[in-house]
């Protein structure tokens, strides 16, 4: 006799069917995560060669080029003199990732609610409103971790001189990564509001991230813009700078500023944050 087959119950098969919503509620901000990843792979090389030709070509024209300007004596800067290649290289570190969120955070934001609609779809599953903001920020942040180590790696292992302290110096990949969060989750929740693309991101690159470049001690002191310090002082990439010039060649910053500028990075992220999930929370819900 053949064996009897057995069916599952409608509880055991209502138990399986628990199981299976409660992984991606766990797991969910995970998944979307993933996916953005995967969606940057149409773009892969574009990522690859943004985040090492263009340092490259910043360190070779600027590192060399201006630091011939500027002569053997450097750059003085917190009351020390340092060579400019030394300068210049964590902030362009800190750079990277900030530009890095600028396109993560802008047009696939904008592309999820509106042309391609996919953040719609998550939330038709078990997802949550919030995993999917949580995992489009996790997507970024992964390109972000990229971008500065690559960054990283290109002047510590070559002969730039970018990092004088390499045993403290790869605490700038968290200083990057923290001032590209800070500046792209309040454009990640500016995003999540546009209904139509009217260019609102071309003129943030123009008016929001060139200025910041320009006018947050970049490739010279802060102390020399005089009346314009107050950019620095609300750019997020200053303050990452600055922490990361305290890493790589160990600027003479006072305690009480290097808490100045992680708070500051902090408070500005979780106010953005908690703006980005409501702005998804909204518009999802519509």
């Amino acid at each position: 006799m053949s064996a009897q087959t057995t069916h599952p119950s409608l509880d055991e098969l209502r138990d399986e069917a628990l199981s299976w919503g409660r992984k991606p509620r766990g797991r969910g901000s995970w998944y979307v995560a993933e996916h953005m990843v995967r969606t940057m792979r149409a773009y892969g090389w574009t990522i690859v060669v943004g985040a090492v030709g263009q340092p490259v070509m910043y360190l070779f024209g600027l590192g060399y080029g201006l630091a011939a300007l500027l002569g053997q004596q450097g750059i003085e800067a917190h009351g020390q003199s340092v060579p400019y290649i030394a300068f210049v290289a964590p902030a362009l570190l800190v750079s990277a990732a900030v530009a890095v969120a600028s396109e993560e955070l802008s047009y696939p934001v904008l592309g999820g609610f509106k042309w391609r609609r996919y953040f719609y779809g998550f939330n038709a599953s078990a997802l949550s409103s919030p995993q999917i903001a949580n995992g489009v920020l996790l997507g970024a942040m992964a390109r972000m971790a990229f971008a500065v180590v690559a960054f990283y790696a290109l002047i510590w292992l070559l002969p730039f001189g970018g990092v004088p302290h390499p045993e403290t110096g790869w605490i700038s990949l968290f200083a990057g990564v923290a001032a590209g969060v800070a500046f792209g989750l309040p454009l990640m929740a500016y995003a999540g509001t546009i209904e139509e693309d009217k260019g609102q991101f071309a003129l943030v690159q123009r008016f929001v991230f060139m200025p910041l470049f320009l006018f947050s001690g970049t490739f010279y002191p802060l102390e020399s813009l005089g009346a314009l310090q107050w950019i620095g002082w609300i750019s997020p990439l200053w303050h990452g700078t600055e922490l990361s010039r305290a890493a790589t060649y160990g600027a003479d910053i006072p305690p009480a500023m290097i808490v100045v500028h992680i708070v500051f990075l902090i408070v500005v992220s979780v106010a953005a944050y908690l703006w980005a999930r409501r702005v998804f929370t909204r518009r999802l819900a519509a």
